[in-house]
């Protein structure tokens, strides 16, 4: 039986655990990847996983830190017996910087009922700024976007990693 859509976060958990994914990216950013943390929360609050990109420290184009964060989190599901397979029906997605089409794909095809982001990504955005993926009525399924979570804070994690790596 599919789970069910657990009730939105409050403000608060929403801050804390995007607390999590800015210290996530922060590591990822002194290690040489692009600092980007993300942190997938079950239904009942429990965190799931907490990851950050390591496209660099892989070499793979696809380890961006919410494909990473669906991948763990349903894997330690799985080891623990609990919820629905791959569906993360029940779940919130906190992430540093607004996802890319390929990352709101696999929202879409987790089923996540929610993702919650600190910065915009005017370049290759796709939950309202570039693109709205997750919110296209042509799939089956759509995802609750809340923008703007310390969003000053993650764009400028981003834009002092960045200045760092152009000079």
């Amino acid at each position: 039986m599919p789970a069910v859509p657990s009730p939105a976060p409050t403000p608060e958990q929403e801050h804390a655990w995007m607390g999590l994914a800015l210290e996530a990216a922060r590591a990822a950013g002194a290690d040489g990847d692009v600092p980007i943390g993300a942190v997938l929360v079950g239904g009942d609050g429990e965190v799931l996983a907490v990851v950050a990109n390591e496209r660099e420290r892989h070499h793979d184009p696809t380890a961006h830190a919410e494909v990473l964060a669906l991948r763990r989190g349903a894997e330690a599901r799985a080891a623990a017996g609990a919820g629905d397979g791959w569906r993360l029906s029940d779940c919130t997605l906190v992430v540093t910087l607004e996802p890319c089409p390929m990352c709101a794909g696999a929202l879409l095809l987790a089923r996540v009922p929610r993702v919650v982001f600190g910065a915009w990504d005017p370049k290759a955005g796709a939950c309202g700024s570039v693109l709205d993926v997750v919110r296209d009525p042509r799939f089956n399924h759509d995802v609750h976007v809340r923008a703007g979570v310390r969003g000053d804070e993650c764009a400028a994690l981003l834009r002092d990693f960045f200045a760092a790596h152009r000079d």
